[in-house]
Protein backbone atom coordinates (compact mmCIF):
# COMPACT_ATOMS: atom_id res chain seq x y z
CA UNK A 1 0.00 0.00 0.00
CA UNK A 2 1.29 3.46 -0.94
CA UNK A 3 0.54 4.97 2.48
CA UNK A 4 2.71 2.31 4.15
CA UNK A 5 5.67 3.42 2.07
CA UNK A 6 4.89 7.06 2.92
CA UNK A 7 4.71 6.24 6.62
CA UNK A 8 8.01 4.38 6.58
CA UNK A 9 9.70 7.36 4.90
CA UNK A 10 8.28 9.82 7.43
CA UNK A 11 9.33 7.68 10.38
CA UNK A 12 12.93 7.53 9.20
CA UNK A 13 13.28 11.13 10.39
CA UNK A 14 10.87 11.05 13.32
CA UNK A 15 12.64 10.84 16.68
CA UNK A 16 10.11 12.12 19.22
CA UNK A 17 9.69 9.65 22.09
CA UNK A 18 6.28 8.10 22.65
CA UNK A 19 4.43 9.09 25.78
CA UNK A 20 3.70 6.55 28.48
CA UNK A 21 0.48 4.62 28.97
CA UNK A 22 -2.90 6.17 29.43
CA UNK A 23 -3.88 5.61 33.07
CA UNK A 24 -7.50 5.47 34.21
CA UNK A 25 -9.28 4.96 37.50
CA UNK A 26 -11.12 1.65 37.47
CA UNK A 27 -14.88 2.11 37.28
CA UNK A 28 -17.32 0.20 39.47
CA UNK A 29 -17.73 -3.51 38.76
CA UNK A 30 -20.99 -2.87 36.86
CA UNK A 31 -19.40 -0.24 34.60
CA UNK A 32 -16.85 -0.54 31.79
CA UNK A 33 -16.47 3.05 30.59
CA UNK A 34 -13.09 4.77 31.08
CA UNK A 35 -11.50 7.89 29.65
CA UNK A 36 -12.84 10.74 27.58
CA UNK A 37 -12.95 11.20 23.84
CA UNK A 38 -10.31 13.70 22.76
CA UNK A 39 -10.35 16.08 19.81
CA UNK A 40 -7.08 17.32 18.32
CA UNK A 41 -7.12 20.40 16.10
CA UNK A 42 -4.58 19.77 13.37
CA UNK A 43 -1.75 22.23 12.79
CA UNK A 44 0.64 22.44 9.87
CA UNK A 45 2.94 19.42 9.76
CA UNK A 46 0.66 17.05 11.70
CA UNK A 47 0.27 13.49 10.47
CA UNK A 48 -1.30 10.41 12.02
CA UNK A 49 1.82 8.57 13.14
CA UNK A 50 3.12 11.62 14.98
CA UNK A 51 -0.28 12.05 16.66
CA UNK A 52 -0.40 8.33 17.50
CA UNK A 53 2.94 8.57 19.32
CA UNK A 54 2.08 11.86 21.00
CA UNK A 55 -1.26 10.58 22.37
CA UNK A 56 -0.05 6.96 22.76
CA UNK A 57 -2.77 5.42 20.59
CA UNK A 58 -2.56 3.04 17.65
CA UNK A 59 -2.17 4.09 14.02
CA UNK A 60 -5.08 1.91 12.85
CA UNK A 61 -7.19 3.28 15.72
CA UNK A 62 -6.75 6.79 14.31
CA UNK A 63 -7.61 5.61 10.80
CA UNK A 64 -10.80 3.90 11.99
CA UNK A 65 -11.92 6.83 14.15
CA UNK A 66 -11.37 9.33 11.31
CA UNK A 67 -12.66 7.69 8.10
CA UNK A 68 -11.91 9.54 4.89
CA UNK A 69 -9.10 11.61 6.42
CA UNK A 70 -5.72 11.48 4.64
CA UNK A 71 -3.29 10.35 7.39
CA UNK A 72 -0.46 12.40 5.85
CA UNK A 73 -2.17 15.59 4.71
CA UNK A 74 -4.11 16.99 7.64
CA UNK A 75 -5.66 20.37 6.94
CA UNK A 76 -4.91 23.00 9.59
CA UNK A 77 -7.83 23.30 11.97
CA UNK A 78 -9.29 19.90 11.01
CA UNK A 79 -10.68 18.15 14.10
CA UNK A 80 -9.13 14.71 14.58
CA UNK A 81 -10.82 12.21 16.91
CA UNK A 82 -8.29 10.69 19.30
CA UNK A 83 -9.81 7.44 20.71
CA UNK A 84 -8.93 7.88 24.38
CA UNK A 85 -12.30 6.70 25.67
CA UNK A 86 -13.06 2.98 25.71
CA UNK A 87 -15.06 0.18 27.26
CA UNK A 88 -12.98 -2.30 29.25
CA UNK A 89 -13.03 -5.79 27.70
CA UNK A 90 -15.31 -8.43 29.19
CA UNK A 91 -13.55 -10.67 31.67
CA UNK A 92 -11.51 -10.59 34.85
CA UNK A 93 -9.68 -7.34 35.58
CA UNK A 94 -6.35 -8.90 36.42
CA UNK A 95 -2.80 -8.74 35.11
CA UNK A 96 -2.26 -8.18 31.39
CA UNK A 97 -5.17 -8.35 28.98
CA UNK A 98 -4.65 -7.96 25.22
CA UNK A 99 -7.65 -7.52 22.95
CA UNK A 100 -6.35 -8.24 19.45
CA UNK A 101 -9.36 -6.67 17.75
CA UNK A 102 -8.64 -3.25 19.23
CA UNK A 103 -4.83 -3.58 19.24
CA UNK A 104 -4.67 -2.57 22.90
CA UNK A 105 -3.04 -3.97 26.02
CA UNK A 106 -4.67 -3.40 29.41
CA UNK A 107 -2.70 -3.79 32.64
CA UNK A 108 -4.53 -4.11 35.96
CA UNK A 109 -1.91 -3.79 38.73
CA UNK A 110 -2.61 -5.95 41.75
CA UNK A 111 -3.99 -4.03 44.72
CA UNK A 112 -4.58 -0.80 42.75
CA UNK A 113 -7.83 0.58 41.38
CA UNK A 114 -6.18 1.63 38.12
CA UNK A 115 -5.88 0.36 34.58
CA UNK A 116 -2.98 1.20 32.26
CA UNK A 117 -3.69 1.09 28.52
CA UNK A 118 -1.08 0.75 25.76
CA UNK A 119 -1.32 0.44 21.96
CA UNK A 120 0.35 -2.70 20.58
CA UNK A 121 1.35 -4.19 17.26
CA UNK A 122 0.36 -7.80 16.64
CA UNK A 123 0.98 -10.60 14.14
CA UNK A 124 0.20 -9.93 10.51
CA UNK A 125 -2.01 -12.14 8.35
CA UNK A 126 -0.62 -15.67 8.21
CA UNK A 127 1.45 -15.06 11.36
CA UNK A 128 -1.33 -14.43 13.85
CA UNK A 129 -0.73 -13.71 17.51
CA UNK A 130 -2.31 -16.67 19.33
CA UNK A 131 -5.24 -16.58 21.72
CA UNK A 132 -3.94 -17.82 25.07
CA UNK A 133 -4.03 -17.70 28.85
CA UNK A 134 -0.63 -17.85 30.57
CA UNK A 135 1.78 -15.85 32.74
CA UNK A 136 4.89 -13.77 32.12
CA UNK A 137 7.64 -16.35 32.37
CA UNK A 138 10.76 -14.24 31.97
CA UNK A 139 11.97 -10.64 31.68
CA UNK A 140 14.97 -9.69 29.55
CA UNK A 141 16.95 -6.48 29.26
CA UNK A 142 19.00 -6.00 26.07
CA UNK A 143 17.68 -9.25 24.58
CA UNK A 144 19.41 -11.07 21.74
CA UNK A 145 17.20 -11.59 18.70
CA UNK A 146 17.30 -15.08 17.19
CA UNK A 147 14.87 -15.66 14.30
CA UNK A 148 13.05 -18.98 14.36
CA UNK A 149 13.70 -21.70 11.78
CA UNK A 150 10.34 -20.85 10.22
CA UNK A 151 11.30 -17.18 9.89
CA UNK A 152 14.64 -18.09 8.31
CA UNK A 153 12.95 -20.44 5.83
CA UNK A 154 10.40 -17.77 4.90
CA UNK A 155 13.16 -15.20 4.44
CA UNK A 156 15.17 -17.54 2.21
CA UNK A 157 12.09 -18.28 0.09
CA UNK A 158 11.40 -14.56 -0.34
CA UNK A 159 14.96 -13.24 -0.78
CA UNK A 160 17.02 -16.21 -1.98
CA UNK A 161 19.64 -15.83 0.76
CA UNK A 162 20.17 -16.89 4.36
CA UNK A 163 18.84 -14.74 7.17
CA UNK A 164 21.16 -13.70 9.97
CA UNK A 165 20.87 -16.21 12.82
CA UNK A 166 21.48 -13.79 15.68
CA UNK A 167 21.39 -10.04 16.34
CA UNK A 168 22.94 -8.85 19.63
CA UNK A 169 21.63 -5.95 21.70
CA UNK A 170 21.94 -2.63 19.93
CA UNK A 171 20.24 -0.34 17.40
CA UNK A 172 19.74 -3.14 14.85
CA UNK A 173 17.96 -5.48 17.26
CA UNK A 174 14.26 -5.88 16.31
CA UNK A 175 13.38 -6.56 19.98
CA UNK A 176 14.57 -3.15 21.16
CA UNK A 177 15.89 -2.92 24.72
CA UNK A 178 13.35 -4.99 26.67
CA UNK A 179 11.35 -8.18 26.25
CA UNK A 180 8.86 -10.15 28.34
CA UNK A 181 8.38 -13.83 27.49
CA UNK A 182 4.88 -15.33 27.56
CA UNK A 183 5.22 -18.53 29.59
CA UNK A 184 7.92 -20.68 27.97
CA UNK A 185 6.73 -19.97 24.43
CA UNK A 186 8.45 -18.19 21.55
CA UNK A 187 6.03 -15.29 21.91
CA UNK A 188 7.24 -12.07 23.53
CA UNK A 189 6.08 -8.62 24.44
CA UNK A 190 8.97 -6.50 23.24
CA UNK A 191 10.16 -3.11 22.07
CA UNK A 192 11.32 -2.34 18.57
CA UNK A 193 14.11 -0.67 16.63
CA UNK A 194 11.50 0.76 14.26
CA UNK A 195 8.69 3.15 15.09
CA UNK A 196 6.56 1.57 12.37
CA UNK A 197 4.00 -1.08 13.34
CA UNK A 198 2.62 -0.06 16.75
CA UNK A 199 -1.16 -0.23 16.62
CA UNK A 200 -0.97 -2.31 13.44
CA UNK A 201 -0.76 -5.94 12.28
CA UNK A 202 2.94 -5.94 11.42
CA UNK A 203 4.83 -8.49 13.54
CA UNK A 204 5.61 -12.20 13.13
CA UNK A 205 3.25 -13.04 16.00
CA UNK A 206 4.84 -11.29 18.97
CA UNK A 207 3.38 -8.23 20.72
CA UNK A 208 5.25 -5.08 19.69
CA UNK A 209 5.24 -1.95 21.88
CA UNK A 210 6.74 1.53 21.95
CA UNK A 211 10.12 1.48 23.69
CA UNK A 212 9.00 3.66 26.60
CA UNK A 213 5.93 1.47 27.13
CA UNK A 214 7.78 -1.86 27.25
CA UNK A 215 10.42 -0.32 29.53
CA UNK A 216 7.66 0.75 31.92
CA UNK A 217 6.17 -2.76 31.92
CA UNK A 218 9.60 -4.31 32.41
CA UNK A 219 10.16 -2.13 35.48
CA UNK A 220 6.68 -2.49 36.95
CA UNK A 221 5.31 -5.99 36.45
CA UNK A 222 6.70 -9.11 38.12
CA UNK A 223 7.42 -12.49 36.56
CA UNK A 224 4.30 -14.61 37.04
CA UNK A 225 1.87 -11.82 36.08
CA UNK A 226 -1.19 -13.39 34.40
CA UNK A 227 -1.72 -12.61 30.73
CA UNK A 228 -4.76 -13.29 28.53
CA UNK A 229 -4.91 -12.69 24.77
CA UNK A 230 -8.19 -12.86 22.87
CA UNK A 231 -10.20 -11.19 20.12
CA UNK A 232 -13.24 -9.23 21.28
CA UNK A 233 -14.44 -6.85 18.52
CA UNK A 234 -17.78 -6.04 20.19
CA UNK A 235 -17.97 -4.43 23.63
CA UNK A 236 -21.19 -3.24 25.27
CA UNK A 237 -22.06 -1.69 28.62
CA UNK A 238 -25.01 -0.33 30.58
CA UNK A 239 -23.83 2.98 32.01
CA UNK A 240 -25.54 5.55 34.24
CA UNK A 241 -26.16 7.82 31.27
CA UNK A 242 -27.32 5.08 28.90
CA UNK A 243 -26.19 2.16 26.78
CA UNK A 244 -22.73 2.27 25.20
CA UNK A 245 -21.23 0.16 22.42
CA UNK A 246 -17.72 0.00 20.96
CA UNK A 247 -17.12 -1.88 17.70
CA UNK A 248 -13.86 -2.89 16.04
CA UNK A 249 -13.24 -4.52 12.70
CA UNK A 250 -12.54 -8.27 13.14
CA UNK A 251 -9.10 -9.56 12.18
CA UNK A 252 -8.66 -10.98 8.70
CA UNK A 253 -8.07 -14.77 8.89
CA UNK A 254 -5.22 -16.73 7.25
CA UNK A 255 -7.12 -17.24 4.00
CA UNK A 256 -7.48 -13.48 3.50
CA UNK A 257 -11.28 -13.57 3.46
CA UNK A 258 -13.12 -10.54 4.80
CA UNK A 259 -14.93 -10.96 8.11
CA UNK A 260 -17.73 -8.58 9.03
CA UNK A 261 -19.55 -7.91 12.25
CA UNK A 262 -23.10 -9.26 12.38
CA UNK A 263 -26.16 -8.58 14.50
CA UNK A 264 -25.96 -11.23 17.23
CA UNK A 265 -28.60 -12.25 19.75
CA UNK A 266 -26.47 -10.66 22.47
CA UNK A 267 -26.62 -7.29 20.67
CA UNK A 268 -30.37 -7.66 20.09
CA UNK A 269 -30.92 -8.40 23.77
CA UNK A 270 -28.76 -5.43 24.70
CA UNK A 271 -30.75 -3.08 22.44
CA UNK A 272 -34.20 -4.41 23.31
CA UNK A 273 -37.38 -3.52 21.40
CA UNK A 274 -36.14 -0.37 19.71
CA UNK A 275 -36.28 -0.46 15.90
CA UNK A 276 -34.49 2.86 15.48
CA UNK A 277 -31.63 1.73 17.67
CA UNK A 278 -31.41 -1.56 15.73
CA UNK A 279 -31.03 0.41 12.50
CA UNK A 280 -28.37 2.60 14.05
CA UNK A 281 -26.36 -0.39 15.29
CA UNK A 282 -26.66 -2.15 11.91
CA UNK A 283 -25.00 0.86 10.30
CA UNK A 284 -22.27 0.80 12.93
CA UNK A 285 -21.67 -2.93 12.36
CA UNK A 286 -20.93 -2.21 8.70
CA UNK A 287 -18.59 0.67 9.55
CA UNK A 288 -16.95 0.07 12.93
CA UNK A 289 -14.96 3.09 14.10
CA UNK A 290 -13.46 1.72 17.30
CA UNK A 291 -14.91 4.53 19.41
CA UNK A 292 -17.51 4.46 22.16
CA UNK A 293 -20.98 5.25 20.78
CA UNK A 294 -23.95 6.22 22.94
CA UNK A 295 -27.18 4.45 21.97
CA UNK A 296 -29.44 6.89 23.83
Amino acid sequence: MKWLAKLSLLLSGFITCASLASVYNLPAADSRLVGEQTIHKAVKGDYFQALAESYNVGFFALLAANPGVDPFLLASGHEIVIPKQMLLPFGKREGLVINLAELRLYYYPKGEKLVYVFPVGIGREGLETPHLTDTIGEKRKDPTWRPTAEMRARYFAEHGKEMVREVPAGPNNPFGKYALRIGTSEYLLHGTNKRFGIGMRASSGCIRMYDNDIEWLYNNIPVGTPIRIFEQPIKMSYEENGKKIELHRPLTPDDGSEVKLVMTNAIKNFIGNDDEMLKKVNLLLNNPKGVVISLN
